[in-house]
């Protein structure tokens, strides 16, 4: 469904991403992991048309994305769910939900709404609530149901677990494994590489804008590196 090859992305004379190539199939949940600084919201940024690639190629449904605007390609089916959430702090849950449907027919916005209304309760409970007033939980549920409108076919979450407690990182990695199991194909982004890896398919390890190691999730979490350096073990 997604495929990189060979990107080399700067931020002026800084080189942040060397030479990286990956894929994503259909279905999967893959992720990438790695210290804070090491390119992985670079990755993403590039994948969703915020950054443009200086060599390289980043396809997606055997399109190539290099230099299409990014509501091109949320209008294709790839969303990113931001790291930090970036919700519209002012404006109510419900109207946050209708901006994520930007690319929608205006008639399919009303049972999109209900739909991430199902899968997330307690958004509608709060649907005339001022997003900003949210909790640090329910704002990332309205990030990623403000994401689910566009329809995705692939969703991309920049660590989705940041800020959260304990028991809430639980929850959302519930939801991810939930949207997966729904049939949307899963791109993540975490810190916390013990519960990314729990749920991936695959996984990619980022250091210093290279991939270093690539397998399976369950076998980054057996790897005596991936444990040393970010399992804690």
């Amino acid at each position: 469904m997604l495929k990189v090859e060979n990107i080399d992305v700067y931020y002026g004379a800084i080189h942040a991403i060397r030479n990286v190539s990956f894929e994503v199939n259909e279905g999967e949940i893959v992720t990438l992991i790695g210290a804070n600084g090491a390119g992985k919201s670079t990755i993403l940024k590039t994948v969703s048309g915020i950054l443009t690639p200086k060599t390289g190629t980043v396809n997606f449904m055997d399109k190539k994305l290099n230099g299409t605007p990014s509501y091109m390609v949320t209008r294709m089916g790839l969303s990113h769910v931001p790291e930090g959430r970036r919700i519209f702090q002012q404006l109510s849950v419900e109207e946050n939900l209708e901006m994520g449907g930007f690319t929608r027919n205006k008639d399919e916005i009303p049972a999109l709404i209900e739909h991430v209304y199902d899968k997330f309760p307690r958004l509608r409970e709060r649907h005339t609530q001022i997003a900003g007033t949210l909790s640090g939980g329910e704002q990332q549920m309205l990030a990623i149901g403000r994401a689910l409108m566009s329809k995705p076919h692939l969703m991309m979450l920049d660590e989705p677990s940041m800020g959260l407690a304990p028991i809430l990182v639980e929850q959302i990695f519930e939801i991810i494994k939930e949207l997966n199991e729904s049939g949307v194909t899963i791109l993540l982004v975490e810190q916390n590489a013990n519960m990314a890896l729990k749920i991936a398919d695959r996984g990619y390890v980022l250091e210093s804008g290279k991939i270093v190691l690539s397998g399976t999730g369950a076998e980054l979490m057996a790897s005596d590196a991936v444990k040393k350096a970010y399992l804690g073990g």
